[in-house]
């Protein structure tokens, strides 16, 4: 797949039709891949797909543009919240169509987009631990915000979410987690179109000139603050669609899955799966859920005490990410991703210096060919 991708790049093919080609494939391989996958899998699948929404924004915004957030969790509660809302006052008034949820996707993004409006104005005029300390502020107070707004967000308990079932053309045994997994890859795969055709443009290049050095974008005629600004909200948009992704597999929302471990996990997704690749976001949303997958498994093969067990279910997956983002990067900086490209030209290098065939040497005991005599 990446090797087609440098070819098209190579060819004519406009940035727009070879993304558009992109989904495309991958919407036909991931669609077939639900129905080769149970339904636990199905839901993993969906619970990537979430994680990859926000963590896709978040690769742009610090990658790109060399801004660290430390608070997209928060943002991504703002638009799980307002799912939720939304789509208990449809099923308050008895409206259960399928569109409902789009819309109710689309409220949470432009809360979550204009929340990431205020935090960006503010982050415009921050740099480095400033920054990082703010959003760290904005994904602690998420909880006390919850508490005080019992009324409307139910305090700690939190609120379930209404939403219709599975479309009766699908068939009466088409199982929900499929039907998730869907809504889940459609959101992930138009995020990365946004995502990477907004990269690969001319804002693309202005958040990287002012990446690596803001000093020489500003003298270039760079709009600094304004450039850093919308890339929060483009990122924070992307964290309210993924929170509200979030609600709509889990059918419930509460403080306690949005808080401050939610944040530093996407951040280690970036890093781990290589900042400022959108491939990367994938290898580190996937990662994400596999590792605590992988923690479960193994916390349930050990005879443990029940408190023990739940303790190391809590806090070993972090541990084993913080782990593996040691390891990476000492051994591969640019994660994996960068491993893997690097992997490829390996390869690619091999085999064009491989001789596509042998020089033709003549036999030993072949005779040397007769001077040509010239007659003068």
């Amino acid at each position: 797949m990446t090797g087609w991708l440098h070819s098209c790049r190579r060819t004519s093919v406009p940035t727009l039709a070879r993304h558009l080609i992109g989904v495309a494939v991958a919407a036909v391989a991931l669609l077939g891949l639900t129905y080769v996958l149970d339904p636990f899998h199905d839901y993993q699948l969906a619970t990537a797909a979430a994680y990859l929404c926000a963590a896709a924004g978040l690769t742009v915004l610090i990658g790109q543009n060399g801004q660290l957030s430390l608070g997209h969790g928060a943002l991504m509660a703002v638009g799980a919240y307002t799912l939720a809302m939304v789509q208990n006052q449809f099923g308050d008034h008895g409206v259960i169509a399928q569109w409902t949820v789009v819309v109710s996707l689309a409220a949470g993004v432009v809360t979550a987009t204009l929340a990431g409006t205020v935090i960006g104005l503010a982050a415009a005029r921050l740099r480095g631990p400033y920054l990082a300390g703010l959003t760290l502020v904005v994904a602690i107070a998420l909880p006390a915000v919850t508490t005080v707004f019992s009324g409307v967000f139910h305090g700690d308990q939190g609120m379930s979410v209404f939403l219709p079932p599975v479309p009766d053309q699908l068939g009466v045994d088409f199982p929900m987690e499929r039907w998730q997994a869907w809504l889940a890859v459609a959101a992930a795969l138009l995020t990365l179109l946004a995502l990477a055709n907004l990269v690969r443009g001319r804002f693309g290049r202005s958040m990287r000139a002012i990446r690596d050095n803001e000093v020489a974008a500003s003298v270039a005629g760079i709009p600094v603050a304004r450039v850093q600004v919308v890339a929060f909200v483009v990122s924070a948009a992307c964290a309210g669609l993924g929170g509200g992704m979030f609600a709509v597999l889990a059918q419930s929302v509460s403080p306690d899955a949005f808080t401050l471990t939610l944040s530093l996990n996407l951040l280690l997704a970036v890093v781990v799966g290589g900042s400022g690749s959108l491939a990367g976001a994938v290898w580190g949303s996937l990662l994400l859920v596999l590792l605590r997958y992988w923690a479960d498994q193994l916390t349930g093969g050990l005879a443990l005490s029940a408190g023990l067990r739940t303790r190391l279910a809590g806090n070993l997956p972090l541990a084993v990410f913080g782990l593996l983002l040691i390891v990476v990067m000492m051994a591969a900086p640019g994660g994996v991703q960068g491993l893997l490209s690097r992997a490829g030209r390996w390869v690619g290098g091999r085999l064009i210096r491989r001789p596509s065939h042998r020089a033709e040497v003549p036999a030993p005991d072949a005779e040397p060919p007769a001077p040509v005599v010239s007659h003068s």
